[in-house]
């Protein structure tokens, strides 16, 4: 089942977004919904490698690097691996409806800079379990992403 396609006119203004706010919300984010379920991973060869997700159809790139507390924002662009993909196929990822290999091989994911480094996020991302990946989210919201992944 195809997602919503996004608006240009949204993809427009979110494009044109200074690269700091956008990976402030980001980190903002991932912490508090994600970090919870990802924090007792190996992270200990990440820590402090920057990363960029580039979401091609929004324009958008967001900056980060891993520490102990979880996701901090960058404030310059520059990274040592960079993901991209569309909104939709990083959504299918996040939400296990798609598989990372699949979408690489099918030119949808692409993973540049240092691919040792990309693939070893991938495998420990890989390893969680959907439910306990969205555990930390608010409890409407879990379960709306839960049924859109039963449909």
């Amino acid at each position: 089942m195809p997602l919503p396609a996004i608006p240009r006119p949204l993809a427009r203004i979110v494009s044109a977004l200074p690269v700091f706010p956008a990976s402030l919300a980001f980190s903002v984010a991932g912490n508090l919904a994600l970090w919870p379920s990802l924090r007792d991973l190996d992270w200990q060869d990440v820590y402090g490698r920057r990363f960029c997700v580039r979401v091609n159809d929004l324009g958008l790139k967001l900056y980060f690097s891993i520490r102990p507390q979880g996701f901090v924002p960058e404030v310059a662009p520059g990274a040592d691996v960079t993901f991209s993909a569309t909104a939709e196929d990083f959504l299918r990822l996040g939400l296990r409806q798609e598989d990372p290999d699949t979408l690489f091989f099918n030119r949808r994911l692409s993973i540049e800079g240092d691919t040792e480094l990309g693939l070893r996020v991938k495998n420990m991302l890989d390893g969680v379990e959907l439910d306990a990946l969205l555990r930390g989210l608010p409890p409407a919201l879990r379960r709306r992403l839960l049924q859109t992944v039963s449909v």
